[in-house]
């Protein structure tokens, strides 16, 4: 699964050719999550609340950058990096 960010220990990733709705995968301190890019939500996992704000907070931001990410990784292209929180 390809890394697209990283950032306070949180590390974002996404798959080719992914199940719907649009989302991407999120690893904590051996915490994961699948996060609905447009509804800013969990589908499957969870993590704990301080982090969980990060994500949800990153998504808002990188949104339309996560929507790109996502239409390439169905035509099985290469991910683009995505700046992290800071």
């Amino acid at each position: 699964m390809p890394e697209i960010s990283i950032f306070y220990g949180i590390r974002i990733t996404m798959n080719w050719s992914d199940h719907v709705p649009p989302h991407f995968h999120a690893e904590y301190n051996g915490n994961h999550a699948l996060i609905d890019i447009i509804n800013g939500r969990v589908l499957e996992g969870g993590f704990p609340k301080r982090q969980l704000k990060l994500v949800l907070a990153w998504n808002e931001i990188h949104r339309d950058e996560l929507m790109q990410n996502w239409e390439l990784a169905r035509a099985m292209e290469s991910l683009n990096k995505i700046a992290p929180l800071v």
